[in-house]
């Protein structure tokens, strides 16, 4: 299900719409709920997967309701390519997701790198690297590993800690921001 902004909106009106990126039952979300609330109450993701050259630009809330076909679609998006393993993400980290990318300002899509991993992807990978946690918020469906060509680590980085909302890893030298909806914290350099 492929969605887009209604022309009328002005960036100005679209951040207010987006404030609501929050659940209001998850006191530390009041960041992102903050930064856009306004005019009306859509979320909006892009993404693109250059594992599997697949892409979605869809409205996935509108008015207080999450929409199901398109919660379903980022499901499978963010799926473990390597096993095509699916969970269901927590859409809070989706929120926050597209509360940075909003603030942010541009129109280019994230290239996930990494969303959901299986318990058995997540082993590979910690074994290959030292920066892979054994219980990886991966592995539940609520974190992504994100990058945008136009910004930097840090910018992207520093838009989703003003979301006070989850964590936050800076991974320069792998050139990928960590979103999670965690503890808030952030780490990296």
């Amino acid at each position: 299900m492929t969605g887009t902004c209604s022309s009328g909106m002005t960036r100005r009106a679209l951040l207010g719409a987006f404030a609501a990126t929050t659940l209001t039952a998850a006191p530390t979300f009041g960041n992102a709920a903050g930064f856009l609330r306004g005019a009306g109450d859509i979320r909006r993701v892009r993404m693109y997967s250059g594992r599997t050259g697949e892409r979605i630009d869809m409205i996935y809330w509108i008015e207080g309701q999450y929409i199901a076909d398109a919660v379903k679609e980022i499901n499978y998006f963010m799926r473990d390519w390597r096993t095509d393993g699916i969970a269901n993400i927590d859409l809070r980290t989706v929120d926050i997701m597209a509360a940075a990318h909003n603030l942010l300002d541009v129109s280019e899509p994230y290239m996930l790198l990494s969303g959901y991993r299986s318990p058995k992807t997540n082993a590979m990978l910690r074994s290959r690297s030292g920066g892979v946690a054994k219980n990886s918020l991966h592995m539940k469906g609520q974190a992504a590993d994100l990058r945008l060509s136009s910004r930097s680590v840090h910018q992207v980085a520093r838009a989703a800690i003003a979301c006070n909302a989850g964590g936050v890893g800076r991974y320069s030298n792998s050139n990928f921001t960590h979103m999670d909806c965690g503890n808030v914290r952030s780490w990296g350099g």
